[in-house]
C-alpha cells in the first residue's frame, strides 16, 4: 500500500500488531505514528466491515516487555491478545546503552540478550498469532556468515532458530552477505537497501554538493564492498574506485588478521567530492585510512554513507579526522541506536528510516507485493531529477 495510495484494494491479513522491544522503542513509535496517520486518512466504503475489524486504531503498539530476575535471568511477556495478528517484531540487537542487574552488579545488554528477549516474545504469542514477521536491522551475528576454520555459523543457527519457532519472514537491511539467505532457503529473509534514504539525507543536508561524474566518484572501501558501491554508482551516474586491503597473515591481533596497506584502483580523483559507502562503521579504523589515502591523492570533500553506525571504539578519532579536514559528513541509519553524543557531532548526518520500514509493514499487512519498494531505483532517479531541475 504505498503511502501516495488512500485507497484500499486488499483485505489484511489480519489485525496489525506491532512489537518494538526496548531497545528499538524510539524507532517503533515513530513508525507507529506513520501507520496510523495513514489508517486514519485512507478511505474505503470496506472499512466497516468485519474483515477491517482493528483497522484503525490510536496505537498498533502492543504491550510486550520482558522484565529480569536478580539472577539475570528473563521472561516474556505480552499484555494484550495477539490471537489472529499479523505480528511484526522490531528488535535492535546492538543497543548497549540499555542494563540490567545481576546479583547486584550492572550489566548493558549485548547482542546475545537481546537476541534472547527477541525468542522470549515469540515464545509468549504460543503460537496464537496468525503470522509473525521479524524485522531486524541490524542482521545478528551477521558478520560470521562463513567458517574459515573450526568455527560456529552464529548467524545460520539463529535463522534457523527463528523459522523454528514459528516465524513466518525476517526483515534486515543491509545484510553483510546476502547469502545468508541460503540456511533457510524455504523462508523469506528480505535484506533491504538504505541507498534512497541516504541519498536523499546527502541532498537535504548538503545543498552545495554536485552529483556528477565531473565532480564526485563512489569509492568502495574493500573488495567485499563492491557489489554496493557498483549500485550507487550505477543508480547516481558516477565513476568508481576501489580499495583492497593487504593483511599480514603471519599474526593474528584482536581475532583478524592486521590490515598493511590499502591498495588503490580507479581513475583520477583529484578535485573531486568522494563518497565512501560500507555496510557499517565498526571502529572506524578502515574508513578513516581510506580517507587518508583519498586525500593524500588531492581528493575533495569525503563523505561517508553507511547503514549502520556502531562506533565501537569511540568518537575520539572521528573528531580529530573532522578536525584535520580528512572526513567531511558521515551519514548513517537510525536504524540502530544512536547515543545523544553521536547526534550532537556537526559531522554526522542520520538518516530517518521509519517511514519506510511503516511502508514494508503497511503493505505486507494487505498482502501486497514489495518489490517496488525494496527496489529505489525510480524514486532514486525521481529525486535527483527534482534536485537536478
Amino acid at each position: 500500500m504505498p503511502k501516495k495510495n488512500n485507497s484500499v484494494e486488499s483485505i489484511p491479513v489480519g489485525p496489525l500488531g506491532v512489537i518494538a522491544l526496548e531497545g528499538i522503542s524510539q524507532l517503533g513509535q515513530a513508525v507507529n505514528n506513520y501507520l496510523v496517520k495513514w489508517r486514519d486518512e485512507r478511505e474505503s466504503e470496506h472499512k466497516s466491515t468485519i474483515a477491517f475489524a482493528g483497522y484503525q486504531r490510536d496505537t498498533f503498539l502492543l504491550d510486550a516487555y520482558c522484565p529480569r530476575f536478580g539472577t539475570g535471568e528473563a521472561k516474556g511477556v505480552i499484555k494484550e491478545s495477539v490471537r489472529g495478528s499479523d505480528l511484526y517484531i522490531l528488535v535492535d540487537v546492538t543497543n548497549y546503552s540499555l542494563t540490567y542487574t545481576i546479583n547486584g552488579h550492572v550489566n548493558h545488554m549485548s547482542p546475545d540478550d537481546h537476541y534472547q528477549d527477541l525468542k522470549r516474545l515469540i515464545a509468549a504469542t504460543s503460537g496464537k498469532a496468525r503470522r509473525i514477521t521479524v524485522i531486524m536491522p541490524y542482521l545478528y551475528e551477521g558478520r560470521q556468515h562463513k567458517r574459515n576454520s573450526r568455527e560456529s555459523l552464529d548467524c545460520a543457527l539463529a535463522l534457523q532458530e527463528l523459522i523454528n519457532m514459528g516465524v513466518d519472514s525476517i526483515i534486515t537491511f543491509d545484510a553483510h552477505d546476502p547469502r545468508v539467505q541460503n540456511a533457510i532457503p524455504l523462508n523469506s529473509l528480505e535484506t533491504v537497501r538504505t541507498t534512497y534514504q541516504v541519498v536523499k539525507a546527502l541532498l537535504k543536508n548538503v545543498p552545495d554538493i554536485k552529483i556528477n561524474s565531473d565532480n564526485m566518484m563512489i569509492i568502495s572501501p574493500d573488495e567485499g564492498g563492491m557489489s554496493r558501491a557498483i549500485y550507487f554508482a550505477n543508480v547516481l551516474g558516477l565513476d568508481m574506485g576501489m580499495f583492497y586491503k593487504r593483511r599480514d597473515y603471519t599474526q593474528i591481533i584482536d581475532g583478524r588478521n592486521p590490515i598493511v596497506a590499502h591498495e588503490f584502483l580507479g581513475s583520477d580523483i583529484e578535485g573531486k567530492d568522494m563518497l565512501i559507502v560500507d555496510d557499517m562503521i565498526s571502529s572506524g579504523e578502515s574508513v578513516l585510512d581510506v580517507a587518508k589515502e583519498l586525500k593524500r591523492r588531492k581528493a575533495n570533500r569525503i563523505f561517508v554513507a553507511t547503514t549502520f553506525g556502531l562506533f565501537t571504539n569511540g568518537f575520539e578519532k572521528f573528531d580529530e579526522a573532522y578536525q584535520q579536514g580528512l572526513i567531511y559528513r558521515i551519514l548513517s541509519t537510525n536504524l540502530i541506536y544512536q547515543s545523544p553524543e553521536l547526534l550532537s557531532k556537526p559531522w554526522y548526518i542520520s538518516v530517518d528510516m521509519s517511514k519506510y520500514i511503516a511502508l514494508i509493514i503497511d503493505t505486507l499487512n494487505h498482502e501486497d507485493s514489495i518489490s517496488g519498494l525494496l527496489n529505489p531505483l525510480e524514486r532514486i532517479h525521481n529525486i535527483m531529477k527534482k534536485y537536478n531541475q
